[in-house]
C-alpha cells in the first residue's frame, strides 16, 4: 500500500514537471540507448533510492543500485545507474533526483541528530512540505528517527491554544472520552504544567521552549510522579544544542529535520551509446 501511495504521487509530480511534454529532449528522441550516473558529490546517509527508482519505472527507463536507505556513502560513490532511450532518462532525471537529494539530507540531518542524541529518539514534527509529507517523513525514519505524526487523526496532541480556550483537564477528559485507543499528548511551557499533566495521568508530556536546566527539573518532577509517561522536548532544536536536551528526554522533536535540513550534492552524468 505505502509503494502504491508514493507511486501515485510520483506520476502526479510527473505530470507537473512534464506537462505537455518534455520539448527540449524531444529533439533528440531518437537515441535509442544511454546509461547514466547518479554520483554522490558529498557523503551522506541514503534515503530514497526506491522512489527514485520509481520515477524511472514511469517514465520507461530501467535502473540499479547497490545501496539501501540508510548506508553511508562517499563522496564519488555512484549511487545509481540508470538505462534506456534518452526520453525517459533525461525527463525523469530531475525529479529522481530532488526526490534523493531531499530524502538523503534528512536522513543525514536525523543520523547526526540522533548521534548527538544519545539514548533519547529523535522525531519529526508536522513542519512538513504540503504534498511531499510522506517522503519527508519516510527519510526521518531511513535515517534513524521516529517520524511523529503524519496527520491530525494520529493521536491527541493537546497544545497551547487548545487549553487556553478549554482548559487542559476538560480536554484531557474529552479526548479519554473520544477513544480509548489513541494516545494523549500535552503540551506545556512551564514545570507547574508539567505537573498538573503528569497528574491527569496522560500518556506523553512535550516540554515546549523550555531551557535545559528547567527541562531537567520537568523531567526529574514528572518522572516521580510517574515513570512511564514519556518526555518529549521540542522547540529551537539542533545540533548545536541537542547534547544538552538529551539526558532529559525520551523523545527530542525537531522541526529543523523536516523543513531546514540542506538537501545532498547529486548529479548524474550520462554516458552516451554504452
Amino acid at each position: 500500500m505505502a509503494d502504491d501511495h508514493a507511486r501515485e504521487e510520483i506520476r502526479r509530480f510527473l505530470r507537473e514537471d512534464i506537462g505537455t511534454g518534455d520539448i527540449t529532449t524531444e529533439l533528440i528522441r531518437e537515441v535509442e540507448n544511454i546509461r547514466g550516473q547518479v554520483i554522490a558529490r558529498e557523503g551522506f546517509v541514503v534515503s530514497g533510492i526506491r522512489e527514485a527508482g520509481m520515477v524511472f519505472e514511469e517514465t520507461g527507463a530501467s535502473w540499479s543500485s547497490e545501496y539501501n536507505p540508510g548506508d553511508r556513502v562517499r563522496e564519488g560513490t555512484v549511487l545509481m545507474e540508470v538505462e534506456g532511450p534518452v526520453y525517459p532518462v533525461l525527463t525523469g532525471e530531475r525529479l529522481a533526483l530532488n526526490i534523493l537529494m531531499r530524502m538523503s539530507g534528512i536522513a543525514t540531518a536525523v543520523n547526526r541528530l540522533s548521534e548527538l542524541a544519545g539514548g533519547a529518539k529523535v522525531a519529526a514534527t508536522r513542519k512538513t512540505t504540503p504534498g511531499f509529507r510522506y517522503f519527508e517523513k519516510k527519510a526521518v525514519y531511513q535515517g534513524g528517527g521516529d517520524p511523529h505524526r503524519y496527520g491530525l487523526d494520529d493521536m491527541f496532541l493537546i497544545k497551547d491554544n487548545h487549553i487556553a480556550i478549554a482548559g487542559m483537564e476538560a480536554v484531557v477528559v474529552r479526548a479519554r472520552k473520544a477513544s480509548l485507543y489513541r494516545k494523549i499528548e500535552v503540551e506545556v511551557s512551564t514545570k507547574d504544567d508539567a505537573i498538573k499533566a503528569a497528574k491527569l495521568g496522560v500518556d506523553m508530556i512535550m516540554l515546549d521552549n523550555m531551557s535545559p536546566s528547567e527541562v531537567r527539573e520537568s523531567y526529574n518532577m514528572v518522572k516521580e510522579i510517574d515513570k512511564n509517561i514519556l518526555i518529549e522536548v521540542s522547540g529551537n532544536i539542533d545540533e548545536t544544542n541537542i547534547a544538552e536536551y538529551a539526558p532529559y528526554a525520551d523523545i527530542i522533536s525537531c522541526g529543523y529535520i523536516t523543513h531546514s535540513a540542506p538537501s545532498v550534492d547529486l548529479s548524474m552524468e550520462i554516458i552516451y551509446g554504452e
